[in-house]
């Protein structure tokens, strides 16, 4: 029997039990020690976690906000869109009449045009609201839940009371949503798409607006006059701002996005650099 094994047999046949598994430990400490100490082991360092960090956020985003301004009679939200942190601002909203939706995808459209195209943005904001009337789009009708025109239903000296305007100015929850945006943000212009009158309607101080929105469209400017109650008696009468009514074709909603923007896309892309050019 090799001299090994007898000094193992006999060294645990001194050890008690007990102790067994601690000897054990102080032998395989001490043989590890002798290995290292004679370069056969090397240690290996426990691994790292290495975490890089997030990418920079593009310039539109940094410049892009999404904010609910308010809810439907229904409870469906109001979602804006604000691009760019400059002092013009430009307010364009679609679809506050919820059968005349052909502005919706026109709008959504131009968010994603200038989210590609920051430099446009430069000193520039602009609020985009491509549902005003998110019930009446759904139910196809001109009006709110309520019954009521909300191009009817603001504050102005023309307005009329009754069940189809608002018992009251601002009676409806989408209208006090849009007032809201006006006077958070204090646009220098507005731009308001409807159908299916197929001109460019303006109040206010807004026939050179007009007039160079239709250099980029083939929409005629016709001045249809304010109408009682409506966006464009409050904006540009009450508060002397140039307010534009682009009116699509009746049958701009049977286009589809890509063709919308082809025919109507450069006269939005006029108002929001207006006074500048569009390049």
């Amino acid at each position: 029997m090799p001299l090994y094994s007898v000094v193992k047999e006999r060294t645990f046949d001194r050890v008690p039990n007990v102790n067994r598994n601690s000897w054990l430990t102080v032998t395989a400490l001490a043989v590890l020690s002798i290995l290292t100490f004679a370069g056969c082991y090397q240690p290996t360092s426990p691994p790292q976690l290495i975490t890089e960090p997030p990418p920079a956020p593009s310039p539109a985003a940094l410049l892009t906000q999404h904010r609910i301004i308010g809810t439907s009679v229904r409870g469906r939200p109001l979602m804006c869109t604000v691009l760019g942190q400059g002092q013009d601002v430009a307010f364009i909203l679609a679809t506050i009449h919820g059968n005349e939706p052909a502005g919706t995808p026109l709008v959504r459209r131009l968010a994603e045009y200038l989210q590609q195209r920051p430099n446009l943005l430069r000193g520039r904001k602009v609020v985009l609201l491509p549902i005003a009337n998110p019930d009446g789009m759904a139910m196809g009708t001109r009006s709110n839940a309520h019954g009521v025109d909300l191009n009817r239903n603001f504050r102005t000296a023309n307005r009329i009371n009754s069940p189809q305007f608002g018992r009251r100015a601002l009676s409806e929850s989408e209208a006090q949503a849009i007032e809201r945006v006006i006077r958070q943000y204090a646009p220098d212009r507005i731009v308001s798409v409807h159908q299916p009158l197929t001109c460019i309607d303006y109040d206010g101080p807004a026939a050179a607006l007009a007039d160079r929105m239709a250099q980029y469209c083939d929409l005629p400017v016709r001045k249809l006059g304010a109408k009682p109650g409506s966006l464009g008696s409050y904006a540009g009468l009450t508060l002397a701002i140039p307010i534009i009514t682009f009116e699509l074709p009746r049958n701009a909603n049977r286009l589809n996005q890509q063709a919308l923007w082809e025919r109507y896309g450069t006269a939005l892309i006029a108002a929001v650099v207006y006074p500048d050019t569009v390049r």
